[in-house]
């Protein structure tokens, strides 16, 4: 067989060294060894190639803004939203698009070649929508961009939000979201889970909702959600994300919340940097985190995956696009130190959000599209704590990014000449 790129003995996440051969936009192979000829080659050796990085959770619509029109001094969830109703008036189409451009350089750079993102739909002007409709557009060619209509004000607080929910969809936004727990009162927040879901439901469409990203233990509209996922049919489009305020609820509750998540095939998109970043903020000591309960979730087989959420915007004033920071402080916080936990963590970032987002042609498969990264490391855990360079990121079987791997030398008496820090353990 002639290739187009032949991807060479690379290291993938299960350990197996192999050649992976790829024509058209496809992977054609994946061997020990490919002997047909390719037009071009990337040597991989020694180094891990995973299948793209894949964020299901984001705000592409307020990225890259940080600092206009203010900094959130309070560090505040509260404030931040604030912050986002002063800056909306300011938006233009042209500079949405140009942050959001920009920001999928970044995201190409470091692998991450599928992301959803929220995008706030109580502006009349549906400026947003238009301008990452047109965004969507012009990555195709390399990033799979999934936009979720959300009523960021309530879709009943804010007294056109239904209205545009709508327009938004009829423009072409692919998924259904909401925010429960920000309606006036907990009875508007169900109200809305409902009439949200059947929305999506007489559509055809997904559901991905913020829900209870709050420290009340008492905002439980997951189980509105997981409700009516399962009376509406909606079993495995679904997903709830934050749940935050499930790390204060009562254990006993929780005993019940968790069976009925699994029942319903809801899925669960924690967002580590900013959970632990926002949620807390009323405590004294003991200080609450913010992190739902992935491991308990994962233990009954409830579909987790990590997502990103913010990079420089009105809530988080870090982030780089970089979805091994996620997985790895979401590996701190959640506890799952065992290799197992660790190992799982980086396909939690990878495969797992994929399926979050039914995103099935990605993977190192035969037959998959031949979107791949080659990283810095020997293997997943090794990727999670180093957060390694990515050498060389493939979009559709084309090389969209690479990076020559980065030696540290030394000077230093009776020591290397240089410092890795790959780690062989025994």
């Amino acid at each position: 067989m002639d290739f187009d790129l032949i991807v060479r003995g690379g290291t993938l996440p299960d350990g197996r060294i192999a050649d992976i051969g790829v024509t058209g936009e496809t992977i054609a192979a994946i061997e020990p060894e490919l002997r047909g000829p390719a037009r071009s080659e990337v040597d991989a050796r020694g180094n891990l190639v995973s299948p793209p990085f894949v964020d299901p959770h984001f705000h592409m619509d307020a990225t890259l803004s940080y600092g206009i029109p203010r900094i959130n001094a309070s560090g505040t969830l509260l404030e931040g939203i604030a912050l986002w109703g002063e800056l909306k008036p300011l938006l233009t189409h042209e500079a949405v698009r140009e942050r959001a451009l920009a920001y999928c350089d970044w995201a190409v750079s470091m692998g991450l070649l599928a992301i959803r993102t929220h995008v706030d739909v109580c502006d009349d002007r549906l400026l947003a929508v238009e301008a990452l409709l047109d965004v969507k557009k012009t990555v195709a060619p390399y990033i799979d961009l999934q936009l979720v209509a959300f009523p960021q004000d309530g879709f009943y607080r804010s007294p056109t939000a239904r209205e545009n929910t709508i327009r938004a969809l009829d423009m072409g936004v692919d998924i259904v979201g909401g925010i429960p727990h920000f309606e006036r009162t907990m009875a508007d927040g169900t109200r809305s889970v409902t009439e949200l879901c059947e929305i999506a439901a007489g559509r055809g469409l997904m559901v991905d909702m913020h829900c209870d990203e709050t420290d009340d233990p008492l905002s439980r509209h997951i189980e509105q959600l997981a409700y009516e996922t399962q009376r509406l049919g909606l079993q495995g489009r679904v997903a709830g994300s934050h749940l935050t305020s499930m790390h204060s609820m009562d254990n006993y509750y929780v005993s019940k919340l968790l069976p009925l998540i699994a029942e319903a095939g809801v899925s669960a998109i924690p967002n580590p940097l900013i959970n632990i970043m926002l949620q807390g903020r009323h405590d004294t000591f003991p200080k609450r985190r913010g992190l739902t309960r992935v491991k308990e979730m994962l233990a009954l087989g409830i579909r987790v995956g990590w997502g990103q959420d913010c990079v420089l915007d009105p809530w988080y004033s870090l982030g780089a696009a970089d979805m091994l920071d996620v997985a790895f402080m979401g590996l701190h916080v959640a506890q799952m130190s065992s290799p197992a936990d660790m190992a799982r963590c980086f396909d939690m970032v990878t495969n797992v959000n994929a399926a979050i987002m039914g995103l099935d042609h990605l993977g190192l498969a035969v037959g998959k599209r031949a979107s791949l990264v080659v990283l810095d490391a020997g293997n997943p855990i090794e990727a999670v704590r180093l957060r390694p360079e990515r050498l060389c990121v493939i979009a559709r079987g084309k090389m969209v990014a690479e990076r020559t791997k980065q030696e540290t030398r030394l000077s230093i008496a009776g020591r290397p000449a240089q410092v890795n820090r790959r780690h062989k353990t025994a």
